[in-house]
């Protein structure tokens, strides 16, 4: 009775019935989806990976945003661990309410600890004003990464 597996679905989330997965087909809805990966990397640092415990870690998921994490509060990133330990998912009837719905979910992700995130460049990769007129590609960050115009 997962509710996202549900609505997924078209099924009513507060039921508990079975779902024939074999017969069922998914309910799609025209919307857009930003997703951000979550590391514990530094970008002043050229992304250097970083390592440490995880004091404090709080996320909520909304109908328009969610996210998962692979570590917890009192958790941490190993050093040879791969960075990346959370991902977060936003959507929107269109990308502008999608990126807004993004934006205000990174600033109220709350990570503390011995680690250095992304998630305040990631934020404001998604201010500028390239990435809100949609004139972006891999080249475009590429760049931004090297002419180090974001930084903390």
């Amino acid at each position: 009775s997962i509710p996202h597996i549900r609505r997924f679905y078209g099924k009513p989330v507060e039921q508990t019935d079975d779902i024939d997965f074999d017969r069922s087909l998914p309910v799609t809805q025209p919307m857009h989806v930003i997703a951000c990966r979550i590391t514990a990397e530094n970008p002043e640092m050229e992304f250097q990976p970083t390592s440490g415990t995880i004091h404090h870690l709080n996320f909520r998921s909304t109908p328009q945003v969610w996210g998962y994490f692979s570590v917890s509060s009192n958790g941490g990133v190993h050093q040879f661990a791969d960075s990346q330990f959370g991902h977060l998912f936003a959507t929107g009837k269109t990308r502008e309410e999608s990126r807004r719905n993004m934006v205000q979910a990174l600033k109220e992700l709350t990570i503390q600890g011995e680690i250095r995130t992304t998630v305040e460049y990631l934020g404001r990769i998604l201010e500028t004003k390239d990435f809100v007129e949609n004139q972006v590609s891999t080249n475009w960050l590429e760049g931004i990464m090297r002419s180090n115009i974001i930084s903390d």
